[in-house]
This record gives C-alpha cells, structure tokens and sequence, in this order.
C-alpha cells in the first residue's frame, strides 16, 4: 500500500535505499513495506531543504499564503483516503480519523492567513535622527519529528507554521503510520512550493534522526513524542545550538467537583478519556472525584464504557480501536496489575478483550481506590485506564492534582465561576479545560510547562519559533 509514494526528496517521490514493514494493530498482518533512508537519502533531504529557503522566502507572506490554501482544498479533496489510511495504520475509528484529518486542514488554512500577518515595527532611537526597525526572518530549515497517535494532525501542526513562515521542513514521521504522513505530503505538491520546500524521510534513527540533528544548517527541530526523547534531542540540538519546541508527555488531572452536572460531565468525559484507545498526551489520567460523587460517578462510567464498542476502525458501528503494538498492550496490562497489585479495586476491564484472537485490544479499565504514589497515577498510563480517587476539599485536591513532573493539560468540572478561575489560577499546567477538553485548535496555543515541554503549536503564538527576530539601527 505504500509504492504510491515512498521517500519524498526535492520534489519527487523515491524509492529509498530498503524497506522496512509496517504491521496492523488491528489483525497484526503486515500492511506493506515502507521505503526506508539511507544517510545519504536524508542528506539529499537536507541539501534540498537548504536550496529550497531563498525561493520559500521571495515567494513573501502573500504567496506562501496562497499555497498553504490550495493545500488545504487538497486535503479537503482527498479527506476520504487520508481517513481511511489513519483508521488502517492506527485502528483508531473513522468518525475519529476524520476529526482528525479537518483538524490537520485548519492548521493550514490558520497559517495560510498567519503567513499574511507577520509583522516588524519602527522603534523611536535616542540617536539623532535614527529609528530601530524590527523585523522577521524565517529561522531556516526545520526538523520536524512526529508520534503515531495522531499521524495527520501532528505533521500539520509542524508543517503548515513552518511554510508560512518561508522555513523548508524535513519531516521525520513515526514509522509505524508513514502512510499517513505520505498522504499529507502528496497534498502538499498542490501547493506549487519550490522544490525541496518538504522532504519526507522515514527510516531508523541512526539514518534519519543522527543525520538531521548534526546538520549546522538545520536551524530548528520540533518534537512530539516521549519526554526522554526530547530530553535527548535537546542535548543534541546544543551542539549546533538549534532553536526546539517539544509537546511531550502528559499526566492530565481530571478534577470533579462537588456542584458538578454529573450526567453532563459523564457524558464528555466518557468518549474523551477512551477515544483513540486512551493513547492521546492531554487525555485525563488521574481523576480526583469529589467522594461525594465519588460513588455514582463510578457507577455513570461503568455503564458508559459498557456501551464502548471494540473493534476495527473501519468498521463504522466501532467506537474503540486496539492500542498500536504489543509492547503498548503489555505496558498497558502491566500498569493495572501493578496498580491492583498495590491495593487498587478493579471496577471493569483490566484485561485484554477475550473477543479478538487478533489484535492489540484492550478493554476500557476502571480502577477505583487508587493512591496518589501508585504508577497509575504517578506516570503517563497512555491507555484506556481510568484511575480514581477521591479528594474532600479544593485546596487538598489543587495541591495533589500539581503533584507532578508533567504539566501539559488539566482539566475541571464545576458550575461555580469562582471556582473554575481560581482552578485555572492555581493549577500548574500549559492548557487548563473548565467543564471541556476542547484544547486542540488551530487558533489556539497547544503545549505545556515543566516536563511536558516548551513552545506553542497553533495561535499566533504558533508561527513564533519559526522566525529570527533582527533589529537594525538606521540613522539618516
């Protein structure tokens, strides 16, 4: 499935230099083999990246602008397949694929009119007859590095900043959802960008990764995956003292206070802490119920998750897919018992679903009776495991919920103004959702604090790490 495209280097598809299989999730088959890099195929990416930055800057706001549209209408065009190619590398369902894939539109049609707005000023000089003048430039060539939990969105997220700043991009994607990545670079040659603008390379670390962090004149790398890999890259990136942005792990606290609509909350929470198996960075982990709740918001949950249907993702009638290989089902598996183990009260699931003989699939887990200090709580899960306890009062439940390393997402549930403000205040976290988890949007800043990293992507704020600020003193 994937000789359609392949390796994408100044502007043509190619071969590669070997091949590398690529498995389902949903049956453990392998779905095709991906063409691979060599060193030299990445250095080829590199070199085109680099001839690619004059002609990516001359075309101007105006015209990278008009790009990053058309790319947006091809990827509108082609949402079907793109859709379908997600659903088939990640098992996650097709109503999700598809959020996702609009998702990955609007980031270009964001930076398609952010392309149009960056701006420099006049500052008055002390000097005699002098002004400062700011302005931005493009930063250079960009690294980008993506996960496989979302393989659309990701890339998209990268790419489409980085364009409208002038900044040429080689993309590194996840190999275990290339097609993806594929397909969102085959829309981009509806663009018309120069040559070179992006490459795509996919292969091992040593191929790939080595020989873009070395490059001098990669001037920037942005990240998502774990936080020991951006632990690693930013030691890398100091030896050529490149700019980086890392969306890292995540360790979201869900606090559920006593005035909460309950049944409405259920209702969000439910489908949002499930979706893509669980395997999603700002999805709530941790779940403070306030214990006068405590009781019927298990018992809302159970019945909810019941109703979770697993399965394929192609499969419309579908609402859960597998997690993405065995060694996630194992880690997943391992955290639960590890977690009962310690005195935690299994309530539904805590196993591998006995309905498939095939697949990474896993039932949606709820474990109740679970302290703070047990790795349910104290890690990034990244799976389909709700754990719960429960807190008495809001500065207990503040303090234990900031408890942590990460600091991505957090998220409250409350009727009461005060309340929701004075969460937002406290709680140490990149994004904060009141009464929604609705963080992910073009127009808006996505990231986080502490060891969930640094940098935005989206908003305005999004465009910033692709661009070198210069100052000049005119004097006339």
């Amino acid at each position: 499935m994937y000789q359609k495209f392949g390796l994408f280097i100044g502007g043509r598809w190619t071969p590669g230099s070997g091949t590398m299989d690529v498995s389902s999730p949903v049956t453990e088959k392998t779905l095709g083999a991906v063409p691979i890099a060599s060193v030299a195929d990445t250095q080829s990416a590199l070199d085109a990246a680099a001839n690619a930055l004059s002609a990516l800057r001359d075309m101007g706001g105006f015209g990278r602008a008009d790009a990053l549209h058309k790319i947006a209408d091809e990827m509108l065009r082609r949402t079907d397949e793109a859709a379908r190619m997600i659903s088939t590398e990640t098992g996650k369902p097709l109503v999700q694929s598809g959020r996702e894939w609009t998702l990955a539109c609007d980031q270009f049609r964001w930076y398609a009119e952010e392309a149009r707005r960056i701006y420099g000023r006049t500052i008055e000089s002390r000097v005699p007859g002098g002004r400062f003048e700011v302005s931005r430039e493009p930063i250079g060539v960009v690294g980008a590095f993506t996960a496989w939990n979302f393989p659309a969105a990701l890339p998209a997220r990268k790419i489409a900043p980085a364009l409208a700043a002038g900044c040429p991009v080689v993309l590194r994607p996840s190999s275990q959802t290339p097609g993806v990545a594929m397909v969102v670079v085959d829309c981009i040659r509806a663009g018309g960008l120069p040559d070179g603008a992006v490459n795509l390379v996919v292969g091992q670390t040593s191929a790939t990764y080595a020989p873009i962090m070395a490059d001098p004149r990669v001037r920037k790398v942005s990240l998502t995956g774990s936080t020991r890999v951006g632990q690693q890259m930013i030691r890398d990136a100091a030896d050529t003292v490149k700019k980086v942005s890392m969306e890292l792990g995540g360790n979201a606290p869900l606090i559920v206070y006593d005035d909460t609509d309950l049944e409405a909350a259920l209702d969000v929470i439910t489908p949002t802490k499930f979706a893509n198996c669980g395997q999603v960075c700002v999805t709530p982990d941790r779940f403070f119920i306030h214990e006068s709740l405590h009781d019927a918001f298990v018992a809302g949950l159970i019945d909810r998750t019941s109703q979770i249907k697993l399965g394929d993702g192609l499969d419309e009638s579908v609402t859960m897919g597998p997690l993405i290989n065995a060694r996630r089902l194992n880690e997943v598996d391992a955290i639960v018992q590890d977690a009962i183990s310690a005195g935690a009260t299994l309530a539904r699931g805590g196993q591998r679903s006995p309905d498939f003989n095939t697949g990474h699939f896993y039932e949606p887990t709820i474990l109740t009776g679970v302290r703070d200090s047990m790795r349910v709580f104290a890690e990034e899960n990244f799976g389909p495991i709700a754990a719960i306890t429960t807190f008495r009062d809001d500065d207990e439940v503040l303090t234990r919920a900031n408890a942590s390393e990460m600091g991505l997402s957090a998220y409250a549930f409350t009727t009461s103004p005060a309340r929701a403000r004075r969460t937002v205040e406290t709680l140490n976290s990149g994004m904060v959702g009141i009464n929604s988890f609705a963080l992910a949007a073009s127009e808006a800043p996505f990231g986080g604090t502490k060891y969930s990293g640094m940098g935005r992507e989206g908003g305005l704020e999004g465009i910033e790490d692709y661009l070198d600020t210069k100052l000049a003193q005119i004097v006339i």
